[in-house]
């Protein structure tokens, strides 16, 4: 059974950082794109980032509005993924959640490409 479970979430103040945290099991890890998602209550969850999986070239993709402010990475021999947020702002307070995926490339980003998901971590910006 596939498991992923999210840390690090918290207040922060606008301008702040925060280190998110992937953990899976239950699955080959090196085998799955990892991507991180963020909900608000009314609103779709939306693509964040994803670490592709080593054999799809283990490149890292960005939503626009992360682009420049997160970056992802990844321990394989971990199981890991992690999301560092820097220059957070009052529109990124949300639940983030990871997730897995095996999608071709072209997909990657499509939040219904990803199967298996954890419970997700709140994240506050304070203005």
């Amino acid at each position: 059974q596939i498991q992923l479970a999210e840390s690090g979430g918290g207040l922060v103040q606008a301008g702040g950082s925060l280190r998110l945290s992937c953990v899976a099991s239950g699955l080959n890890f090196r085998n799955y794109h990892i991507g991180w998602f963020r909900q608000v209550p009314g609103k779709e969850r939306e693509f964040v980032a994803t670490s592709a999986r080593p054999g799809s070239g283990g490149r890292a993709y960005y939503s626009e509005f992360a682009e420049g402010r997160f970056t992802i990475s990844r321990d394989n021999s971990k199981k890991s993924v992690f999301l560092q947020m820097n220059g957070l702002n009052v529109e990124d307070t949300a639940v983030y959640y990871c997730a897995s995926s095996m999608v071709a490339l072209s997909a990657i980003r499509q939040t219904e490409q990803y199967r298996n998901w954890g419970q997700g971590t709140q994240v506050t910006v304070s203005s």
